[in-house]
């Protein structure tokens, strides 16, 4: 009979064989010493909405609402100071910012010195409305100043539908409608959750869809949703697809499809687009933000 002892012996045989240096885990990344912009590595947002077939005019108004909660820099006696940035980013730029880029560029700017937070604001701004070719809003919020409450999500939660769910990839399919019941609802699940295209790592969001249409079979929405989960696409471009999948089945009179991503990589990423100008954007966190 195999005892505990036994059974320690093999896992440190196996350790020894799988240890953490020639593993992936063992692979560095070089961080930055100096403030360098050119670290911001921009990719255009049309290749994923052609797939979406999205062509020209984008069919929504909408934003990009990043909080990254690991800025640091150095005021002009050689002081840090650590922060918290917000930006928007406008769904009609040109580009969106890789999210390990931003990092490595907000690493850079570690031991830069500025005149003051609004100095580097202005700069950060700069830095990244010239990387996705719109003008960018930036906050930098002390910690001290900080008071964003969580909230709670309103409207219907599908994660207590009752469903005998097998894996199965994406498939907009999914979806379905009843045209014969209009209705206007506020519905969200927090059972998202995609993969990184670049990194492979996993994305986990709750998702928020408000809309008035035709009434959208809520077993399939949540089916639809977990029907991501290895799906690999950009937190935006996630977005995007469930905004045009849902448009077409549901042919809404209005519409607006948001998530709010978990943290990676100390930054947490939340697109929202709507078929309706967006004014005065809330930007809640969520208990796992």
């Amino acid at each position: 009979m195999k005892g505990i002892l036994d059974d320690l012996t093999i896992f440190d045989g196996r350790s020894k064989m799988n240890n953490p240096e020639s593993s992936e885990l063992g692979k560095t990344t070089v961080y930055p010493k100096t403030y360098d912009k050119s670290l911001l590595f921009p990719i255009p947002r049309s290749e994923s909405r052609e797939r979406i077939g999205i062509t020209g005019e984008a069919p929504f108004f909408g934003y990009d609402i990043w909080n990254a909660w690991e800025v640091s820099f150095l005021n002009l006696k050689g002081m840090p100071g650590v922060y918290i940035a917000t930006i928007f980013i406008p769904s009609d730029s040109k580009c969106i910012v890789e999210s390990k880029s931003l990092k490595l560029y907000f690493n850079s700017l570690n031991e830069h010195r500025f005149n003051s937070p609004q100095h580097a604001q202005s700069i950060i701004s700069r830095d990244l409305s010239d990387c996705v070719g719109a003008v960018i809003q930036v906050s930098l919020c002390r910690l001290e100043d900080f008071s964003h409450q969580v909230f709670k999500p309103i409207g219907i939660c599908l994660d207590d539908i009752d469903l005998n769910w097998e894996a199965q990839p994406y498939s907009a399919s999914l979806l379905k409608a009843d045209e014969t019941k209009k209705v206007s609802e506020s519905l969200y699940s927090n059972l998202l959750k995609s993969n990184c295209p670049v990194t492979s790592q996993p994305d986990w969001a709750t998702v928020f869809i408000e809309y008035e249409g035709s009434k959208l079979n809520h077993g399939s929405l949540l089916e639809y949703i977990l029907s991501f989960r290895d799906h690999n696409e950009f937190h935006e471009q996630c977005v995007e697809r469930i905004y045009q999948d849902i448009s077409k089945i549901s042919k809404p009179k209005s519409l607006t499809v948001s998530a709010r991503y978990t943290r990676r990589g100390g930054i947490d990423i939340n697109p929202i687009r709507s078929s309706k100008p967006l004014i005065n954007l809330d930007n809640h966190r969520l208990v796992r933000q």
